[in-house]
């Protein structure tokens, strides 16, 4: 199979998903993706999450182990299917309504189907 560039550019996301298919992922299934960001200060966390909540989507927020500085992680958890421009616009929104809390874009992941 060749690879469509268009729809799995050269980078992380693009990588990532395209191995996903290599693997025989349906990656044309709507699904649940976890979206991560982490925060210095559980107030920032709580404060990001409302603005979550208050735009109707599925959250937590708990105690994040990888960064001693930044130890408050927001997961979001839309519903969408995994594709490169869907995946990339999300993780855009929420580091674009993170800046106000300090908050930094920590990754995404999804299990596939």
């Amino acid at each position: 199979m060749k690879r469509d560039n268009t729809l799995f550019p050269e980078n992380k996301i693009g990588d990532i998903l395209w191995k996903m298919l290599l693997a025989g992922d349906d990656l044309t299934q709507v699904r649940e993706l976890q979206f991560s960001v982490i925060f210095a200060k559980y107030d920032q966390a709580l404060k990001f999450g409302n603005l979550l909540l208050e735009n109707n989507q599925k959250l937590s927020l708990c105690t994040y182990q990888g960064d001693e500085q930044m130890p408050w992680e927001v997961t979001a958890y839309p519903e969408v299917v995994p594709n490169y421009v869907n995946i990339v616009g999300y993780k855009d929104l929420l580091t674009k309504n993170s800046e106000p809390f300090s908050g930094k874009y920590d990754g995404w992941f999804c299990l596939p189907k």
